[in-house]
């Protein structure tokens, strides 16, 4: 294994465990550093705070094909469930060039599928909202959305309020509303209401420590495939982007969540929904 970590890619060896074995020494490597220094994963570096959300997410998805390895003689059909159904069942090391973008499109179908439906129970708060110039600010910016294009960070920052201290907070969200965002956060929906707008809350206030830790570390320091996977994260299919575009994208980004309170994280997690571009079909 050390002879391994020490050449790099071997004949003979799958790409795939090669990578996973490395992302596991890396990873070992941060927690010991975690627990040297008595870091919280907040305090780390954007890139070593980007792997732990990551590999967290890894080790969750293999979770159901670990418990099915468990009894013996169900090798023949992990393998076989592997190859059916890779997207469900295999982590991205596994994954080749090709099928990570037809999976990532996949992915990214199912969360614009949850757009409407987020859309919709934005507009319905809005309209209980007491007040008309908050009211109709909201609902001209949900119109916006839903005709296609793309609010100006002035137009959210406009209303920021509403989402603090309103209908809007995220412990105050109607259910089928919280459901509808956790889809777009890839999160599952299908969990108690308390459970389900704790985990929102969780994983929206994450990505906002990672939005502080990548403007700390800088824009123009990420590699093109970790300007389009911080990108994805943040709701932006860009797959079919080019890299300028993506860096203009995240850029506005940036500029919201750093502008953010803690709480105001409702308003965060609907920007996954009011800053995503119509989708771009892939070159033929």
């Amino acid at each position: 294994m050390e002879e391994l970590k020490q050449l790099g890619p071997r004949r003979g060896v799958p790409r795939g465990v090669q990578a996973l074995f490395l992302e596991v020494q890396e990873i070992r490597r941060i927690r010991a550093r975690m627990a040297q220094l008595q870091l919280s994963p907040q305090q780390l570096p954007y890139r070593d705070m980007e792997r732990l959300r990551q590999f967290r997410r890894d080790v969750l998805k293999a979770i159901p094909i670990g418990i099915i390895a468990i009894p013996p003689f169900t090798n023949f059909l992990v393998l076989v469930l592997m190859y059916f159904f890779p997207r469900q069942l295999l982590i991205r090391h596994f994954w080749t060039p090709r099928q990570q973008l037809e999976f990532l499109d996949a992915y990214d179908c199912r969360r614009r599928a949850s757009h409407p439906a987020v859309l919709r129970a934005l507009a319905r708060a809005a309209r209980s909202l007491p007040e008309a110039q908050p009211q109709q600010l909201l609902l001209q910016l949900c119109d916006q959305v839903q005709g296609g294009a793309r609010p100006h960070l002035a137009q959210l920052l406009a209303v920021r309020s509403l989402f603090s201290g309103s209908l809007l907070v995220l412990n105050r969200l109607q259910v089928d509303h919280v459901r509808a965002l956790s889809q777009v956060l890839f999160l599952t929906p299908h969990l108690p209401a308390f459970l389900l707008r704790h985990r929102l809350r969780s994983h929206v206030l994450e990505i906002q420590h990672l939005d502080h830790a990548l403007l700390h570390l800088g824009l123009g320091q990420l590699s093109e495939e970790e300007l389009r996977a911080a990108c994805y994260l943040r709701g932006l299919n860009s797959t079919h982007l080019c890299q300028a575009e993506c860096q203009a994208w995240l850029e506005q980004w940036l500029r919201l969540s750093c502008e953010l309170q803690a709480s105001e994280a409702s308003l965060l997690a609907h920007s996954m929904v009011l800053l995503a571009l119509p989708p771009r079909q892939p070159p033929e």
